[in-house]
């Protein structure tokens, strides 16, 4: 009796416990499986991705950040979803995984500021290493481009540290973009020269190999000054040349007008001084 007592409370006991380990048992190997496939999808999502963004030139720390970024935030919605998939509740935990985002976005206000224009400018180029830009009063050459910052070397070869956030969101002037460049060379003469002369010599400064041909230089009389006429000469050259061109410019002008007897006259104002005499 004792013997069919005990195999009776077995066969109870199996009755209750068997389909709870058939319903879990399925929830859980579902569970796996979809971890495992979702692991390796995920995998090949994130690669695929980092892919994606080097078909736009984008830079090598550019690509593997979001790829391993894209690669976190998918997994981490994996484990929830296989959490909720197992019974576990996940409301509690999405909104601790929400609460602690909000805070750490909060503290980060700034630096991700920096880190979403470093995005937005790793990703565009609106200036590529190496290049001379101008950019919230500083112009420099860029030497790095960082992922919160980017760095630039003066002309006096100071090194300027730019936050992302505020250069991608402001003015940047960018003179090597552009494989050519125009040269504009005021100089002001006297009004008593022969402009066609004066014309004639800034013409003869544009005959060096360094200026362009097309579209051909112009010498024109662009303002009539309080002391001096000013004639401009206007020429195209390429954009590593431009300086050299423009020193050149500048040497050599006042000599070659000087020689034609053009003078460039100093700044002058006329004051003419009225005394009255007092009635007596």
């Amino acid at each position: 009796m004792d013997l069919n007592a005990e195999v009776d409370q077995l066969v109870r006991q199996s009755q209750t416990w068997i389909p709870l380990i058939m319903e879990y048992g399925s929830r859980l190997l579902l569970a796996l499986l979809t971890l495992a496939v979702g692991w390796w999808i995920i995998n090949r999502v994130s690669a695929r991705l980092g892919k994606l963004v080097g078909l736009r030139n984008a830079d090598l720390a550019l690509q593997g950040f979001i790829s391993t970024l894209s690669n976190i935030v998918l997994k981490v919605l994996l484990f929830v979803s296989v959490a909720s998939m197992i019974g576990i509740e996940t409301t509690s935990f999405v909104a601790a995984i929400g609460a602690a985002g909000l805070a750490i976005g909060l503290a980060l206000q700034g630096s991700l500021a920096n880190f979403a224009g470093g995005v937005l400018i790793l990703m565009f180029r609106p200036f590529r290493i190496g290049d001379w830009i101008e950019a919230q009063g500083v112009s420099g050459t860029v030497d790095s481009i960082q992922i919160f910052h980017t760095v630039l070397r003066t002309g006096d070869n100071k090194t300027v540290i730019m936050p992302n956030g505020s250069l991608s969101n402001g003015i940047i002037t960018n003179t090597n973009r552009q494989p050519t460049r125009k040269v504009v060379f005021d100089v002001g003469v006297d009004y008593e020269a022969d402009l066609q002369k004066a014309r004639q010599v800034l013409l003869s400064l544009a005959q060096d190999p360094r200026v362009l041909a097309e579209p051909a230089p112009q010498a024109v009389v662009s303002t009539l000054g309080d002391s001096s006429i000013t004639v401009s000469l206007r020429l195209w050259t390429k954009t590593s040349d431009y300086w050299d061109v423009m020193f050149m410019l500048n040497e050599h002008a006042r000599d070659r007008l000087k020689a034609e007897g053009i003078d460039i006259p100093f700044p002058q104002r006329v004051i003419r001084v009225v005394q009255e005499t007092a009635a007596q």
